[in-house]
C-alpha cells in the first residue's frame, strides 16, 4: 500500500504552484538597461550567444578613461544568455557604470557594474570577447567605477 501512495504524492506535488523566484539585488534594474536582445533558444556558438551589435561593441570598446579604481578581481564568464556588457562583482554595492581593463593586453571595455554577494566576479560574454580574455579561464581584471 505504501508503494502506491508514494507515486501519487509525487504526482500531486508536481501540480503545486511554483514559488515565484525573486531577482537578485540590482537584477531588475540591470535587466531594464540591457539593449541587446537575448540569444535565441537554440544558440550554441559564441557568436549566437553574443547578440550585441557592431555599434554597441565599438561604443563599449571605447570607454572614457579615468574613474575611481575599485581594485582587481578574478573573474569568470557569467551567464552567457544574459546579453550586454556587464560585470557582477562584490566591488560595488549598487548598479553603477564602470570600466574593466584586462592588464594582460591593456584592452578596456565599458560595462555596467552589478553587485553580487559572492566573493567572485562574473563578466558578460560580450565584455570578455572585447577584452580578448579566454572564455574558459579565470582572468584577473582591473575594475573602475565611472
Amino acid at each position: 500500500m505504501r508503494y502506491l501512495i508514494f507515486p501519487i504524492f509525487l504526482g500531486l506535488s508536481a501540480c503545486a504552484p511554483m514559488a515565484q523566484i525573486e531577482p537578485r539585488p540590482g537584477q531588475a534594474e540591470a535587466d531594464d538597461t540591457a539593449s541587446a536582445p537575448p540569444p535565441p533558444r537554440d544558440a550554441r556558438t559564441v557568436e549566437q550567444f553574443d547578440t550585441t551589435s557592431a555599434a554597441e561593441r565599438v561604443a563599449a570598446a571605447s570607454p572614457s578613461s579615468g574613474g575611481a579604481r575599485l581594485g582587481e578581481t578574478v573573474a569568470s564568464l557569467g551567464d552567457a544568455a544574459t546579453p550586454g556588457f556587464w560585470m557582477e562583482t562584490p566591488l560595488v554595492d549598487e548598479v553603477a557604470p564602470g570600466r574593466v581593463v584586462n592588464p594582460a593586453n591593456g584592452k578596456s571595455v565599458e560595462v555596467e557594474l552589478r553587485p553580487v554577494d559572492s566573493g567572485s566576479s562574473r563578466v558578460s560574454l560580450a565584455a570578455l570577447r572585447l577584452l580578448e580574455a579566454p572564455l574558459t579561464e579565470l582572468v584577473t581584471l582591473e575594475v573602475f567605477r565611472q
